[in-house]
């Protein structure tokens, strides 16, 4: 039986009532995708807050860099999952399902990457990617060199460790607000488009 929760435990603001660049924001968000994903709704709660988020956000998944679309929303699916964070793993699995065309990949991510149909250089990244997110102090020069060994460049690391860092944020208020994912979130990408 579907039982609604609420989807923030934090009073969300009608979108008439915000200012007006996070009301642009969330209209631009909801005609690209078709809906308003939740995480734009509960962190309008507080509108500093949301223009900081999405502004580091923007700069770290959005800037050109030596990973894919893809390799991106992986670090965020397999790290949220290491945090228990079920909006951030569902709304990303979505994105990770459609950028990488595969409908079983983001699943495999989120429990446990190393048995993921994920290439070796992947499987670094995301080694470094969880070690960042649980044990970041024991992060040392043998973690750069293994990352260099399959390519990465410095500037790779940094934005491989920034997109943890970020999401360990982000999952950590998701997680404290109770912030619900989108119905919609969990059928994208599952079932290929009809050609039409």
């Amino acid at each position: 039986m579907n039982h609604p929760q609420p989807l923030s435990r934090y009073p969300v603001p009608a979108i008439e009532s915000l200012p007006a660049d996070v009301k642009q924001r969330i209209l631009e968000v909801q005609e690209k995708s078709g809906f308003v994903p939740n995480v734009f709704l509960a962190l309008a709660h507080r509108p500093d807050e949301f223009r900081a988020f999405f502004a580091y956000h923007d700069a770290l998944m959005l800037r050109e860099s030596g990973l894919t679309k893809g390799e991106k929303e992986m670090i965020v699916v397999a790290t949220s999952g290491a945090n228990g964070c079920l909006y951030c793993v569902v709304a990303h699995g979505a994105i990770l399902r459609i950028y990488e065309k595969n409908p079983l990949l983001a699943d495999q991510v989120a429990v446990n990457y190393r048995k993921a149909a994920i290439t070796p250089r992947q499987r670094a990244m995301l080694d470094f990617a969880m070690k960042v997110c649980l044990r970041s102090a024991e992060v040392g020069e043998a973690d750069f060199e293994a990352l260099k060994a399959h390519g990465f460049s410095e500037e790779d690391i940094w934005d491989i460790g920034a997109i943890t860092a970020l999401f360990g944020l982000s999952n950590r208020m998701a997680n404290l607000v109770s912030m619900q994912p989108n119905a919609e979130f969990f059928l994208l990408g599952r079932v290929p488009k009809a050609k039409g």
